[in-house]
């Protein structure tokens, strides 16, 4: 279950909501004033990878782990 963040495009409050699915979006309530009229932010991740290169952090996922 992926986790959305969320602004409410009635009373301006940002959260993050668990949804199930893509469609279950449209279902998603503000919690401060419980309206639906909420849009999706553009989220992004970080990731943290230890090492110089990216080839070498792929071997260290690799089954062996070399």
């Amino acid at each position: 279950m992926p986790l959305y963040e969320f602004d409410c495009l009635s009373c301006g409050q940002s959260f993050e909501k668990l949804v199930r699915s893509v469609g279950a979006i449209k279902d998603v309530v503000c919690p401060v004033c419980g309206q639906t009229h909420v849009q999706k932010k553009l989220s992004t991740f970080a990731a943290n990878i230890k090492g110089g290169s990216s080839s070498s952090a792929s071997a260290a996922c690799a089954p062996g782990g070399a």
